[in-house]
């Protein structure tokens, strides 16, 4: 087996919200391939994809799981500079995100802080001192 992502589903209560949430808040680029039931953003070689609570019967319960708050999947979006950092959390809270930590100086020699989407998934955006991207903006780890 290769390992590798391809897809990330987000379970959604409203998904038209959620697509504009996404689409128009934050600029994501809708895939032709998206439905009136389900919604594909194209993130470089990894899709994003949203998917009504209601529509998934049998799977909504393994989306909906959560324990003490934290529904066991966190979502990020690394940037090359604290600028930045700053940027997209501004753009998120104008296209009506949460903001639930601000960013900040952290720990481990970073800046980053979170927000909610609109079905409550929490997005980190961190810059982080270690990470480099290549030249198609691929996070470049290790």
């Amino acid at each position: 087996m290769i390992p590798r992502i391809h897809i990330i589903t987000l379970g959604v209560a409203d998904l038209e919200k959620s697509r504009a949430f996404y689409r128009d808040g934050l600029g994501f680029p809708l895939s032709p391939s998206s439905q009136d039931s389900i919604a594909f953003f194209q993130l470089g070689g990894l899709v994003l994809s949203l998917y009504p609570y209601s529509d998934a019967k049998d799977e909504a319960e393994y989306f909906s799981r959560k324990s003490d708050g934290y529904g066991g999947i966190g979502l990020a979006h690394n940037c090359k500079s604290k600028d930045e950092v700053n940027e997209v959390i501004a753009l998120a809270e104008a296209a009506g995100a949460t903001i639930i930590k601000p960013p900040v100086d952290v720990f481990w020699g970073g800046y980053s802080g979170y927000f909610l989407d609109p079905d409550g998934h929490p997005w980190e955006v961190a810059w982080n001192p270690f990470f480099n991207f290549d030249e198609n903006m691929n996070l470049q780890i290790g």
